[in-house]
């Protein structure tokens, strides 16, 4: 009788490569030496990585281990939640709250611009007084497992969008640190502020930032903005910010 370990490699292959890779790992890994070698052959995660989306032929030469590109893609998402103020101030931690304090508004919003992505509806704008938010990523709890973070280092891409109304100033900030099991601060992106004039398009634009080649021990990813008007009005004329992220992982067409 025929069983399933008699069949062609390739057909093994393209069998299991449509079993979720957590089934993979800690079940299939483990039935026979076999299964074993097949689950570890390159061409089974290409094939998942095909089947799913991950791939392009323009890739093939910059991928070193297959296994660990099908896992950052599988991961892939933005790591802050709440970002564009579907759910109030849910997951966000109010560190300054000073003048008449955060508040959401509506796009485009008094005096403002729709943004670039019809997808978003809402932002946080902030007051007369200093307004910060952060959130504290926990990378374990995410799905990066310690061993990843120290041997692959994967990229670390951080986004974020701020606007000033047409007819006030305003001052926008941004600090995302790279913080070790202890809290220590291994690497941050800490650009000057950005200044708004008065008068200004009340364009929508994009600030980012990739950590790259970071020391080993990244544990948590701690991000926070905000800023103030810089014209000290009653009100909600300060900086607007939305459509924050923090993605780890490889390129992909997804």
């Amino acid at each position: 009788m025929t069983t399933i370990s008699d069949l062609p490699e390739d057909v093994l292959v393209e069998l299991l490569s449509m079993l979720p890779a957590q089934d993979l790992i800690c079940a299939c890994r483990l039935v026979c030496t076999q299964w074993r070698y097949v689950v570890d052959l390159t061409t089974l995660w290409k094939r998942k990585c095909q089947r799913e989306g991950f791939h392009t032929q323009n890739s093939d030469r910059s991928i070193s281990d297959w296994k660990i590109f099908y896992m950052l893609c599988n991961l892939k998402r933005n790591l802050i939640k709440n970002p564009c103020a579907e759910e109030s101030f849910w997951h966000w931690k109010l560190d300054n709250n000073e003048g008449d304090r955060w508040r959401i508004e509506e796009l485009p919003g008094p005096l403002g611009r729709e943004m670039p992505d019809p997808k978003v509806h809402k932002y946080f704008v902030t007051s007369f007084g200093p307004c910060f938010k952060s959130q504290l990523i926990t990378l374990k709890n995410e799905g990066y497992w310690n061993e990843l973070m120290d041997e692959k280092r994967p990229e670390i891409v951080v986004k974020d969008w701020y606007a000033a109304r047409f007819d006030c100033g305003c001052r926008y900030e941004i600090t995302v640190r790279l913080l070790s099991e202890d809290y220590i601060v291994l690497e941050e992106f800490h650009p000057e502020p950005v200044v708004i004039e008065q008068w200004s398009d009340a364009m929508w634009r994009e600030i980012s930032h990739t950590f790259h080649n970071y020391p080993a021990g990244v544990r948590y990813i701690w991000f926070q903005h905000g800023g103030q008007d810089t014209q000290f009005w009653a009100g909600w004329y300060g900086i607007r910010v939305t459509n924050s992220s923090i993605t780890i992982g490889p390129w992909t067409l997804l």
